[in-house]
């Protein structure tokens, strides 16, 4: 799959989820084989861009090529300069939300609320095409709810706006993330379009990613909360797209390097206080599997200084080494 002038390769993308894929997150994703690592999403608002939380958001030094940076908002000229901006600083491809289905997001008329309003849709994909000369691709569910499913309509309006390419999640707004996505309105998006689609729903194992382009012909595959806890699953899928076989699981001695060194840049990209803070959510992903999973994050969740958390990490990781060692 190309977006503009980029290779993406493999075709397994890390969907941009708010809270987690952070720069320490997308790096630890592209090592383990994702071939486009998308960025939470920045405010258009240019009163909070240089809030900590939007330097930290827009911080892509070091960070492999394409840098796909995501935005959200709701007025056309707003986000185009959001867009310009971004490029100006590092940002190789600008993705627009009109997925999210929050409703802090969407009660400010922004992520997936715009799908109710196809010519604002049109208004904002215009601007922001023209406002910037590097690829602009866009994220959307299938409707506002299941009586007012609309992909149809909005890809078309992306291709005539000169939108890269599409990434649509199965669901409408109102589904959330519940029940089952649908492939099929992904497959009808991808037969009326000429741009990449991605396809974005439910891919949590090589098997279902496999499915998933099958069913839908889509150009790639795009996994959010399957990579949480699991990053290394896009070298799963992409193995598993290429021959057919399967990778062998990570032991938990490889599990326990990689979340060791997730953590150690999250302490030093958010700073020790933060980065423990933080790093909670991703042990408790990383151990969700696991039968000691509740004793582990209970002993975990009350370490307060990073050279604890991670101590215990080790140590818990060891011990799961040492119970398959002795039970081989």
């Amino acid at each position: 799959m190309r977006i503009g002038p980029y290779s993406i390769a493999p075709g397994v993308v890390l969907a941009p989820m708010a809270g987690v894929t952070d720069k320490p997150f997308r790096l630890l994703c592209k090592r383990m084989g994702a071939g486009l690592a998308v960025s939470e999403m920045t405010t258009a608002d240019p009163r909070l861009w240089n809030t900590t939380k939007s330097l930290r958001r827009m911080d892509h030094d070091g960070e492999p090529e394409p840098v796909s940076v995501q935005i959200a908002g709701y007025d056309p000229g707003m986000l185009a300069e959001a867009a310009k901006y971004n490029a100006d600083n590092g940002a190789q491809i600008v993705d627009i939300n009109m997925g999210c289905p929050a409703k802090k997001v969407c009660n400010v008329w922004s992520g997936s609320a715009l799908l109710q309003d196809e010519p604002l849709v049109a208004r904002i994909l215009a601007a922001v095409v023209k406002a910037v000369d590097i690829p602009v691709t866009l994220k959307i569910r299938t409707g506002w709810d299941r009586d007012n499913r609309n992909a149809l309509t909005i890809a078309r309006i992306a291709e005539d706006a000169g939108i890269a390419a599409l990434a649509v999640h199965g669901r409408t707004r109102a589904d959330k993330y519940e029940g089952d996505a649908e492939y099929a309105t992904i497959a009808a998006v991808k037969a009326s379009v000429r741009i990449p689609v991605m396809a974005n729903g439910d891919v949590v194992t090589p098997e279902k990613a496999r499915e998933v382009l099958a069913a839908t012909g889509a150009d790639a595959i795009m996994v959010g909360r399957g990579a949480q806890g699991r990053p290394w699953i896009f070298r799963e899928i992409a193995h598993f797209l290429d021959t057919g076989e399967h990778l062998a699981a990570p032991t938990p001695t490889e599990v326990r390097d990689i979340l060791c060194g997730h953590l150690e840049h999250l302490y030093a990209f958010y700073g020790e206080k933060m980065g423990v803070r933080i790093a909670r959510k991703h042990l408790g992903w990383y151990a969700k599997d696991r039968p000691e999973n509740a004793a582990f994050r209970d002993v975990v969740n009350r370490a307060e200084d990073a050279a604890t958390q991670m101590r215990l990490t080790r140590e818990y990781f060891d011990a799961l080494e040492a119970g398959l060692t002795l039970a081989a």
